[in-house]
């Protein structure tokens, strides 16, 4: 009975010893997390080129000096809202005292008129920039009234996000009236370039790119991909 006791009694110390410890461990941990040694005082921003990132960091000042682990990630969502050129961003934590924001930008696909003034606009056509003259190299976009919710604009900009960089460049304006009749010209070299829907546009650019390849780039030329497996391609004035 003694033994039975004493193995009682020793197998309750343990047990307890462990469970003081576990919580002296958990306490220690919340305490030290929850501390001001653990408190946001550096955030920073990185990923921008039109927005100002001091003005980013403004923005989430009320945040400094809250513990890392009680960080509001709903009232930093709001507060980025203020901030239209921001298409999405991500959060990194790195403890003791600093917050990463990382931004990515609404990238523009070209510029619509409105009343005097060129508005630079994303495929979701959020303006990036306005200004009083074209934008150098700017794609000029002519789709009814350049509203995200016409299906010209979103063809516009569906064709113009599927054009390869280079040829992208290279559009000097584009114009749609539904979604099936895009078509734009070439800057410099004047060609037309008939494209219809935005379907097919990776095959549509491979038709392009090898017609303007194979004929005369010293004559105006209208290439019509609009059914990229017949391609149809008439001379220009």
């Amino acid at each position: 009975m003694r033994r039975f006791t004493r193995r009682s009694l020793r197998r309750r110390i343990l047990t307890w010893g462990a469970v003081g410890t576990l919580t002296a461990l958990l306490l220690t941990v919340v305490v030290v997390t929850l501390s001001p040694l653990m408190a946001l005082t550096d955030i920073r921003v990185t990923g921008t080129e039109r927005i100002d990132p001091a003005s980013i960091g403004t923005a989430l000042d009320r945040h400094r000096e809250t513990p890392l682990a009680l960080l509001d990630e709903a009232g930093i969502r709001d507060d980025l809202r203020a901030f239209p050129l921001i298409r999405s961003y991500s959060l990194e934590i790195v403890p003791p005292h600093a917050l990463v924001v990382r931004i990515v930008e609404r990238t523009p696909i070209g510029a619509v008129e409105r009343g005097g003034v060129f508005e630079l606009v994303d495929a979701a056509g959020v303006v990036v920039e306005s200004s009083a003259e074209r934008p150098v190299a700017a794609a000029l976009i002519r789709a009814g009234d350049a509203d995200p919710d016409e299906a010209a604009f979103r063809s516009v900009a569906e064709v113009l996000d599927a054009l390869p960089d280079a040829l992208a460049g290279r559009v000097d304006v584009i114009t749609a009236s539904t979604r099936d009749d895009v078509a734009f010209t070439i800057r410099d070299l004047g060609h037309r370039v008939v494209w219809g829907s935005a379907e097919r546009s990776e095959y549509k650019t491979r038709v392009l790119e090898a017609a303007i390849a194979t004929n005369d780039p010293a004559v105006r030329w209208q290439f019509d991909v609009s059914a990229p497996d017949s391609l149809i391609v008439r001379r220009l004035g």
